[in-house]
Formats: structure tokens, sequence, C-alpha cells
């Protein structure tokens, strides 16, 4: 049993949960005055884009799913006048700690903010955000955990057996983590993970008595949704997506009262695998591997 759920874990290779942390990073302002507010909004029915944010669908051989978002993590948050305006040079008013503990500089997971979907995420002084005209945003994710549908067969006890387990996924640039939660185990790590580090957990029903299984690795194959790459590219590994707000932001600088920004995620068939049994079920014992897990598609609007 041991090590047929093994087996299965080992087909889950993944690209690229702690405790949750509802309290903002050091380098979020004091709220005073009107304030500037991002929700988070994860959505299965927003299009689904490739890389230059185009409408993709799934390859032929592949089959893809919605997973469940439960929580995720949001490094920085830069507002760009227009397409030609440069990663870093437009008006960054949110980023979150960062550490040298691991060695190089990467984001400290243990003052991360964790929240789940159709929430507010964080609040910044409206006057961190100067006066003018905005367009496009880019948003750097840095965790998602959530919950997906998979096949397992162990006869006699499974027999096509549809069951679900969690994944965590770390795509920052560089991640330093102590230790992480996903369903009831904690992770220790102690150590940077690149982007890619992943830890699944799932338990199975038998004879009464829930057998959990637990494993980690290292992966590729995240999409990265960039529609003004030729114009302004993000750097590989950065998982920095770009999004155009629906309608223009405009800053005056005497703004009186709040301002709300939905930062809504496709997650349509965001989980997808390389199939054995063309089945449309996700079936690691037989052998699929994921090839892509990353969100696609920012698509933000003023509320």
């Amino acid at each position: 049993m041991r090590q047929l759920i093994f087996l299965l874990l080992i087909g889950a290779c993944l690209s690229a949960c702690k405790k949750d942390n509802t309290t903002t990073s050091a380098a979020t302002p004091t709220p005073t005055g009107p304030q500037l507010t991002f929700g988070i909004k994860f959505d299965s029915t927003l299009a689904r884009l490739g890389n230059l944010g185009q409408p993709v669908s799934v390859p032929v051989g592949n089959a893809a799913q919605n997973p469940v978002m439960k929580k995720a993590s949001i490094h920085y948050i830069e507002f760009a006048s227009d397409s030609l305006t440069a990663l870093g040079s437009g008006a960054i008013v949110y980023q979150g700690a960062e550490t040298t503990a691991g060695g190089s500089n990467a984001v400290d997971f243990d003052k991360a903010i964790l929240k789940g979907n159709n929430t507010d995420y964080v609040s910044v002084n409206l006057s961190t955000l100067p006066a003018g005209t905005y367009t496009w945003l880019r948003v750097s994710l840095t965790y998602q955990m959530f919950d997906l549908a998979y096949r397992f067969n162990n006869p006699p006890n499974f027999v096509n057996a549809d069951l679900t387990g969690s994944l965590a996924s770390f795509v920052g640039f560089n991640n330093y983590i102590t230790t992480h939660k996903i369903i009831d185990s904690t992770i220790a790590v102690n150590a940077n993970k690149v982007q890619g580090y992943w830890a699944f957990e799932t338990s199975v029903p038998f004879g009464g008595t829930n057998y959990g299984s637990l494993t980690t690795g290292e992966g590729a194959g995240v999409t990265v949704v960039n529609p003004i790459s030729t114009t302004s590219p993000v750097p590989a590994g950065s998982c920095v997506v770009t999004g155009k707000l629906a309608s223009p932001l405009v800053i005056t600088g005497n703004e009186t009262s709040d301002i709300k920004v939905v930062l809504a995620f496709s997650t349509n068939n965001s989980f997808e695998w390389k199939e054995v049994n063309v089945d449309g079920k996700y079936e690691p014992g037989a052998g699929e591997t994921v090839v892509d897990m990353g969100l696609r598609g920012l698509h933000p609007y003023v509320e």
C-alpha cells in the first residue's frame, strides 16, 4: 500500500501550509487616510491564456482541470501607465518581506500573507500611488495551495476511486521556508527553495482508517501570462503576471475615498497533465505527469 501511494505521488512531478498569517508584512504602510485595497479572486470562467496573453486550449494528448484554490500569497504589486513601462519602473505599491537567512535573497515565507478566495488581500495608503493614469498591473505570486481531483487504483480495495489531494506550490523567484503545513502535516525545510518546489498530501480511506501520504519535490512548467511581453518582458523565474485593467485607473492625488482593485486570476483548466489513460481523469499512479500549473491570466478591475 505504501509503495503504491509513493508511486502515485512520484507521478505528480510538478513545477512549480503554513499557518495563516493575516497581518501585513513589514513593508506595508500603516493605514492612514484613503486606502487602496487589493482583493483576490480565482475564477475558472475567465479566459484560459498562454504566456503571451493569447487564448489557448488544452493540447491534444493532455487533459486539465480547474483546481479549487484554498490559499495564495502575493509578493509584489506594480501599476504601469502603458505597455512600454519596464518592470520595476512603474508605481510599486506593495512588496512583501525578503530575507537572506537561507543564503541568497528570497521571499520570507514566514512573513508572507496567506489569504483565501474572494478576500481582501492587503491595503496600502492610496497616497502610495502617484497621480497618473494606469492601464496595466503586474503581480508576483509566490505561493498557491489548492485541492485537485485524481483517480487511484489499487485492487481489490480501490478500483477507479476518485479522490482529492491538496498541493502546496511555491512559485516565487526564491523562497526561504522554515516550515509549512498542507492538510495536517507540517514540513520542515529551513532553506531556500527556488521556483517549482512543491508538496502534495492526500489521505486514502481504507478499512475505516485514513492513511495520510505526503511527498515533496522540484519541477518545472509554470505559465506566466504577459500580454505585453514584446515591449515589457519579465525575467524568467519571476512569476510576475501582467494584466490589463478593465478600465484605466485615473489618480489625481486629491482622492478622499478608498479604492478597491480586484485581482481576478483565471484557474480555467490551469492544472494540466499528460494523459496515459485517455479519460480526462488525472491518474498519477498510471504514469500521468503534470505539465503545467500556472494561473491562466490576470484580469484586474476596479470594484
